[in-house]
């Protein structure tokens, strides 16, 4: 199978610190695979140069077997890669409605003239666009705040709106960044759900960023590991949980003295 997502000996130097060094695995296509480490393994720099907001110091990282050194930043979203952030990136002052219809933005093809008049494919953008929105508010369970304004929400809903407004991108691949940071256990539970019908009813491949063992090891296909901006482990959640390199990260540790105890326990254990 020829993989979504291929990284190869990916490195990035800030200066004189090394935030990511040689890292390299695949996303296939329909899957969920989660990527953890401690604070500082160099997570979110990775997550940043599949993004496009970082350039890679060397190696190679390739979406849909295009190297995506050779895609504009902007280009992003439209080959088919949306992302959420570990800080909200709302706008705080408009609508749920408003706030999700900006993640269609790489799908509007009108000129200039037709946006001044609203007429013919600007017309029909719109309602397309509109319709769109209201499926992913359907889907994300939002209904009851689609009118809203976004600084008036609680955090875990901000978060489903920042969800929609990826989702109405319609990505290839969904980069997720510590989606359920913040939120109480029925929050988790419900963005674990959504995360499952997006890869299975979507069927959008989602790579994502978390701190929640929970979470990670149940709903992930695979499970890659990082540490001190390097990869320690790689496969399926059943193998990493007692991998003795990924209990050495979280306990700090010689793998020799690491005892068996899941690592989804270590992760509650330090999330409380």
């Amino acid at each position: 199978m020829t993989p979504l997502l291929h990284l190869q000996s990916v490195s990035k130097q800030f200066r004189g610190l090394t935030a990511v060094s040689e890292v390299g695995f695949d996303v296939n296509a329909g899957e969920i695979c989660s990527v953890i480490g401690p604070n500082g393994a160099g997570k979110t720099t990775l997550f940043n140069m599949i993004s496009g907001v970082l350039r890679p110091n060397a190696g190679t990282i390739t979406f849909g077997g295009q190297d995506l050194a050779r895609v504009k930043p902007s280009r992003f979203a439209a080959i088919g890669i949306g992302r959420t952030f570990q800080n909200l990136a709302l706008f705080k002052h408009g609508t749920v409605v408003e706030n999700i219809l900006v993640g269609r933005h790489v799908h509007l093809r009108s000129s200039v003239l037709e946006a001044a008049w609203f007429f013919g494919r600007t017309r029909r953008e719109e309602i397309a666009a509109r319709q769109r929105v209201e499926e992913i508010i359907d889907f994300l369970e939002i209904e009851h705040i689609r009118d809203a304004v976004v600084g008036t929400l609680s955090y875990g809903q901000q978060k489903r709106v920042e969800l929609g407004r990826a989702l109405a991108c319609e990505p290839k691949l969904l980069l997720l960044d510590e989606m359920v940071s913040g939120m109480n256990l029925e929050e988790t539970e419900d963005i674990a759900r959504f995360i499952l019908d997006i890869r299975d009813e979507l069927g959008i491949t989602v790579l994502m960023i978390e701190h929640d063992m929970r979470i990670v090891m149940d709903i992930s296909d695979r499970v890659q590991v990082l540490n001190f901006g390097r990869r320690i482990a790689g496969g399926t959640p059943a193998e990493i949980r007692n991998d003795p390199a990924v209990l050495d990260a979280y306990l700090g540790r010689s793998a020799g003295q690491a005892q068996a105890q899941p690592v989804e326990q270590q992760g509650a254990a330090a999330d409380a």
